[in-house]
């Protein structure tokens, strides 16, 4: 679970370090440029991020299953070097699917407003500044959201449901709660993460303002992964415990 938390945390730092220090120079500024170049590279390593985190919360949810379900087999299963195929798995997912339909969108042809009324280089905002004929990206935004958004989520799906089953018939209120406990921070997540990603991307309203989703763009671009550490480690023991030494230590010294 480690390993998996810390590779959804190098996700995290690349999400942040592309999107908040040209929101910060955007908001200081009240606006500011960007090439053209540097747009469609700042799509495409957020979107490749974003769907690596899709990825990585997926293989979470599947290991606490078979933590939950199978304990005596984890070991086992969950090997170093199965974690790490899992892990590499979605990274070159995330990046080389992506790599083809980013190319399609910087063959468009740019020829009116230059302005792009969001917070980052997002692929709706953008595409809405494009003389070409943008239906075929548009259905491809919707057909990707399959492997990137539904496939990750029925995954979670199905591996909590197997997990709240087998809790189920756990007999003790404290094993009960123990179990859950192990889960309750990446539930956390995965629903923050995930209602974003579904109002902007997959079924987003037909009142959605340019406003409101700038603000739901910014819960997963940057209060996520800002959040993401205090989840983790405030619900984890063995983190806590950790803090504490290190504070007693520094209070002794």
């Amino acid at each position: 679970m480690y390993f998996f938390i810390s590779q959804l945390s190098i996700s995290d730092i690349f999400v942040i370090s592309e999107i908040v220090p040209n929101l910060l120079h955007i908001l200081l500024n009240n606006g500011g440029t960007i090439t053209f170049i540097e747009c469609i590279t700042q799509l495409y390593f957020f979107c490749a991020c974003e769907a690596c985190a899709c990825y990585l919360l997926a293989v979470m949810s599947y290991d606490r299953y078979v933590a939950i379900c199978n304990p005596l087999r984890y070991s086992t299963i969950m090997t170093r070097e199965y974690c790490i195929i899992l892990s590499i798995t979605s990274w070159l997912l995330g990046f080389s699917i992506l790599f083809f339909h980013i190319l399609k969108t910087a063959k468009l042809h740019f020829c009116g407003p230059n302005i792009i009324d969001h917070v980052f280089c997002d692929i709706v905002p953008l595409l809405e500044l494009a003389c070409s004929d943008t239906s075929m990206i548009h259905v491809v935004v919707y057909v990707m959201g399959i492997p990137f958004v539904l496939i990750p989520t029925t995954i979670i799906v199905v591996s909590y449901t197997y997990i709240i089953l087998a809790v189920l018939r756990i007999s003790s209120t404290t094993g009960r709660q123990k179990a859950f406990s192990t889960c309750s921070s990446h539930l956390i997540v995965v629903s923050i993460f995930y209602w974003t990603i579904f109002s902007v991307y997959v079924v987003p309203s037909k009142d959605l303002t340019n406003t409101r989703s700038k603000i739901l763009s910014l819960l997963y671009s940057v209060f996520t992964p800002l959040i993401n550490p205090m989840i983790y480690s405030l619900r984890n023991k063995d983190i806590i415990k950790a803090i504490q030494r290190t504070f007693q230590n520094h209070v002794i010294w």
